[in-house]
């Protein structure tokens, strides 16, 4: 909903200040969308009924840049059974171990030419039939989608699963920032505690704080 608000907006008449707000609110929402899905993958967001916790989870991905749920769900199995390996799909492969490189790399796993079109579609769509302009389109759903991504490789990949100076220390070969509650939240919906998700990985995102206080304790 905040989406189609913001697409509709005369840009000319809102503060700068205000386009910020908006602009890092998409962000944070996109994230929030993709770690919906994740929950659902370990079916967490609707225990009682599978089919309703499947639908959410199919939803939060198409409405996040059209991925299969189905798909994802088999790679991010594979990624649980087989943490930082060559037969995790989220790892890199040994030559990619940059930030940047093993962004490029984790994103060529998961993108698709009909995805592209697809999207490339609705953009026609939304532009050219419901005059939808391209500021506002670039503004509040291409970049915050491309910056979601970004967010949720960093801290939920990049952070918690490249090796160590002295090697994995655990069989999940995942390790957990150090941030606060608040920043944990803030910064990707607590998907920095990894480790913790790994070792729990049916407690759903708002219930890793907790998890982590108790396994400190």
């Amino acid at each position: 909903m905040s989406l189609i608000f913001l697409l509709n907006l005369d840009l000319d008449q809102i503060p700068i200040i205000w386009l910020g707000v908006g602009f890092v609110l998409q962000t944070f929402l996109y994230t929030g969308l993709f770690i919906t899905a994740h929950d659902a993958m370990h079916g967490v967001v609707y225990p009682k009924n599978p089919r309703i916790n499947n639908f959410v989870g199919t939803v939060a991905l198409l409405v996040y840049g059209l991925f299969s749920y189905k798909e994802l769900l088999r790679k991010h199995h594979l990624h649980h059974r087989f943490p930082s390996s060559e037969k995790d799909p989220d790892f890199h492969d040994l030559k990619h171990k940059d930030f940047f490189s093993w962004y490029l790399y984790f994103m060529k796993n998961y993108w698709s030419w009909t995805r592209l079109m697809g999207l490339g579609l609705i953009f026609i769509i939304l532009h050219f039939a419901l005059q939808i302009p391209i500021a506002n389109m670039a503004l509040f759903w291409i970049i915050p989608s491309i910056l979601s991504s970004v967010q949720l490789f960093y801290f939920g990949t990049f952070l918690t699963h490249q090796e160590p100076k002295g090697g994995y220390t655990n069989p999940h070969r995942a390790e957990s920032t150090s941030f606060p509650v608040l920043w944990s939240f803030i910064t990707c919906y607590h998907f920095g505690y990894h480790e913790e998700h790994h070792l729990y990985p049916n407690v759903p995102w708002w219930k890793l704080p907790e998890v982590r206080k108790q396994n400190n304790c």
